[in-house]
């Protein structure tokens, strides 16, 4: 694995929402593929991902999750390739909005077993099935950026509208009563 020129970053509170993934590739030209997971619980198509790990490098633990996760193993990009935001929901059921990083990973071997073995499905697939099959529009163009792909139109991400001034308000007004409760202590 090459992963020369990162720094080993444990989990702070700085990263406390910023997770890191592995885009598993193999072959090339038009036989590039990717490989995709499903997520445990609702079964979307994914890329193996989690938390940054104490004496890892962030490359280094989007390895150790495509083991964890597709059981692969292979070359990693040292260098982020880009980034994409989703909402995460966390155990108390409170959703927050997490930003990974992805590192590209040329497969090159297949474990027969893995710890998530059985907990998830594995599909090999072109980069247009992949980036269709994502539900995030940030990793569906960071896909086919990857692959040197473009999208059908109809498929490609729109920005999304900017933020009308009452919403601005709103997500003020909502800020500042959330960090208001929050210094509070509870009797």
């Amino acid at each position: 694995m090459s992963d020369k020129g990162s720094k080993p970053a444990g989990r702070k509170a700085a990263d406390s929402r910023r997770q890191v993934a592995a885009l598993p590739w193999r072959g090339g030209g038009d036989a590039l593929e990717i490989l995709l997971v499903s997520s445990r619980e609702t079964k979307r198509w994914v890329i193996p991902k989690g938390w940054t790990m104490k004496g890892k490098t962030p490359a280094q633990a989007a390895v150790q999750e495509a083991f964890e996760e597709a059981g692969v193993e292979g070359e990693i990009e040292p260098a982020s390739i880009g980034a994409y935001d989703y909402l995460k929901r966390l155990k108390t059921g409170v959703a927050r909005l997490v930003t990974v990083d992805v590192y590209p990973l040329r497969v090159t071997g297949e474990h027969a077993l893995w710890p998530e073995k059985g907990q998830r499905t594995l599909k090999w697939m072109t980069p247009v099935e992949a980036a269709l099959a994502v539900q995030e529009p940030q990793l569906r163009d960071l896909i086919a950026r990857f692959a040197g792909v473009t999208l059908p139109e109809l498929e490609r991400p729109s920005p999304p509208p900017p933020p009308t001034p009452m919403a601005l308000a709103i997500q003020r007004v909502s800020r500042r009563v959330t960090a208001l409760l929050g210094r509070r202590r509870p009797r």
